[in-house]
């Protein structure tokens, strides 16, 4: 080199991660943008390069020399890593809205109306299993899968709700009439699956059934409606208008309560009765002497005298047919009576 033009040129280091040690020769009035220029003659976007110096970024817009770099002096090129958007590695998830709906208790899913009336339309109301025939019916219009209901009743497991349930005898043997398949169609809760077998209305909770006590036939309210009749549409079984020969099936709030005073009534009545039969029992097996075996005559010491015996000579062998004539007194009390 020159040592006129030492002055104008001087050579710095550049050293990079990415690249080889440079050696360059320019004058120290240039800018920093320059020098990238140099470094990187044919990458167009020069804003994904830095440089720094002492540990510190050079602007681009600033001087060489002013910066402090002199001849034999180590500039550092970087450059940017992608991705991120260059904001320091903020996201979206750091938001605020993120970190609390992250320890937020989850809310319960909505569940249709449709679909949960639909659902106690065609499914045991204790097993929660599909109804399937035998079905029986309780007093107060719930449905059950028969079997279900006998495992229940051996385990005596039956819920709270259903405690008035004592056995098979409570309960009425329904005849549900089920709707014909058709091709591609599965048997599920999904879909209704019994049906009114005069009017053809589904059995999806929509409109309101019967079941008649007398026979086991559910039947919608609009076919007893329009055809008035005391006995059964299916089999001609005569009943009466009233809870406990038309029952009704998954009925509102009032109808529930209507029929549960009437299955109080009647199981109240059945216990008076149970209690007046068993008093009643007990009464008779006392006057017959504790059962209907006739009454002991007594044994008398007498009855059984040897023959050609005196009988009262032979009675007073024995203290139970002697009749003392003795009374106590206060100076033989201490004293056996009829011994002295």
């Amino acid at each position: 080199m020159d040592p006129q033009n030492s002055d104008q040129f001087s050579q710095i280091f550049v050293r990079s991660p990415h690249l080889q040690t440079l050696t360059l020769t320019l004058t120290l009035n240039q800018t920093v943008s320059n020098l990238k220029s140099i470094i990187f003659p044919n990458s167009p976007h020069n804003d994904a390069v830095f440089l720094s110096f002492n540990g510190k970024t050079l602007p681009d817009t600033a001087n060489l020399t002013t910066l402090g770099i002199r001849p034999w002096s180590t500039v550092l090129a970087h450059v940017k890593a992608a991705g991120g958007g260059g904001d320091g590695g903020a996201t979206g998830a750091e938001s605020r809205d993120c970190y609390l709906n992250m320890y937020a208790e989850k809310k319960p899913d909505k569940v249709d109306p449709n679909e949960k009336l639909l659902s106690k339309w065609t499914t045991c109301a204790l097993s929660s299993e599909p109804l399937k025939p035998p079905c029986v019916v309780d007093r107060l219009g719930n449905l059950f899968n028969k079997e279900a209901l006998v495992k229940a009743l051996l385990g005596k497991n039956l819920p709270k709700a259903f405690r008035h349930i004592k056995g098979l005898k409570d309960m009425i043997t329904v005849h549900l009439a089920e709707i014909s398949e058709k091709e591609g169609t599965t048997n599920s809760c999904d879909s209704p699956r019994f049906q009114c077998p005069v009017t053809g209305l589904e059995f999806n909770g929509k409109c309101k059934f019967f079941a008649l006590s007398k026979c086991g036939h559910v039947v919608s309210a609009k076919a007893l409606k329009e055809i008035k009749s005391n006995s059964c549409l299916v089999c001609y079984t005569e009943f009466e208008d009233c809870y406990t020969d038309k029952i009704v099936i998954n009925g509102n709030d009032e109808e529930v309560a209507a029929m549960k005073v009437l299955v109080e009534q009647q199981l109240q009545s059945t216990v008076s009765k149970s209690s007046k039969k068993k008093k009643k029992d007990v009464e008779s097996k006392v006057d017959n002497g504790g059962g209907n075996a006739p009454v002991a005559k007594r044994f008398k010491a007498v009855d059984v005298a040897p023959p050609n015996a005196n009988k009262e000579v032979y009675a007073s062998i024995f203290i139970s047919s002697r009749k003392s004539e003795f009374k106590e007194t206060y100076s033989c009390r201490s004293l056996p009576l009829g011994r002295n």
